[in-house]
């Protein structure tokens, strides 16, 4: 298992070894990194685990959990793989993480590809309506009106306990036995205490954050899931309108895993990766 320090000590996991140009990934939850696989196929792939989840190590101190502390994690990846620049990917909650670090260190970024992403970091606010819209597009699965019913009750700030479970459907594009064995994996997976550390207070400054994403001189992929739930295409093309290089794709009938509904499509958008 190949593996590095992070400035404070803590010992760091990481899967592949990418070749001259890797693709970095950062992964979401936070949890252990092994849900992304390969992509679905790329080449050159290099998987993170985040401090306290997968194969990495526990830190010592709770609060270097904080998202834009572990921009410190991906540097030092960076320098232990003796790169100038990335080819930088965040999926989920990861993609704070990288747009964090492509503010944070815009002269280190080759590309930024962000699959899915969570918002936070950008502050773009994703309405419980536009939520609910994306999830009306699924009306004729047979789990739907259960699920729906649930979305409404999050949506509205009144959940109730397995609520969470019940609108997992609405992340997968198909909601299949290899999206259950997928989901469930990842449950196995998740960084319970890295999670709740990720986003504490003061971990975002949207406005300095956009401020920074302004200026970022390198090319930028946004990828959104057209039946994604979690990251609704309309808050993802708010997202992409940050950034002045951007390309904006919407992937037909993607969920917040859009590698496992179609992986060449998926492939394809990412463009070729260099052997």
């Amino acid at each position: 298992m190949p593996a590095f320090s992070a400035p404070d000590g803590t010992v760091l996991a990481y899967h592949g070894e990418g070749g001259d140009r890797p693709l970095v990934c950062l992964p979401g939850g936070p949890r252990a990194s092994a849900y992304l696989g390969d992509l679905g196929g790329l080449r050159g792939v290099v998987r993170l685990d985040l401090r306290g989840t997968g194969e990495s190590a526990t830190p010592a101190d709770p609060a270097t959990y904080r998202c834009d502390r572990q921009v410190a994690d991906v540097e030092a990846l960076r320098a232990h793989l003796g790169l100038d620049r990335l080819d930088l990917l965040g999926h989920c909650a990861g993609a704070n993480l990288a747009i964090l670090y492509a503010a944070r260190h815009p002269d280190r970024i080759a590309r930024l590809v962000l699959v899915t992403p969570s918002t936070r970091a950008a502050g773009v606010e994703i309405g419980g309506e536009t939520r609910r819209e994306v999830a009306r597009s699924r009306a004729a699965e047979p789990w739907f009106a259960e699920a729906y019913a649930a979305l409404e009750r999050v949506t509205a700030g009144r959940g109730l306990p397995g609520d969470g479970s019940l609108i997992v459907p609405f992340t997968y594009g198909r909601w299949d036995e290899a999206a259950r064995a997928h989901h469930a994996a990842g449950e196995r997976q998740a960084g319970r205490e890295a999670a709740a550390g990720f986003g504490a207070e003061g971990a975002f400054d949207p406005a300095a954050t956009r401020e920074a994403l302004a200026g970022l001189d390198a090319p930028v992929l946004v990828l959104a899931g057209e039946a994604d739930v979690a990251a609704p295409p309309p808050a993802m093309a708010e997202l992409a309108g940050l950034f002045p290089r951007v390309t904006f794709v919407v992937q037909p009938g993607g969920g917040h895993f859009p590698w496992l509904d179609d992986p060449a499509w998926f492939a394809a958008a990412l463009g070729p990766r260099p052997r």
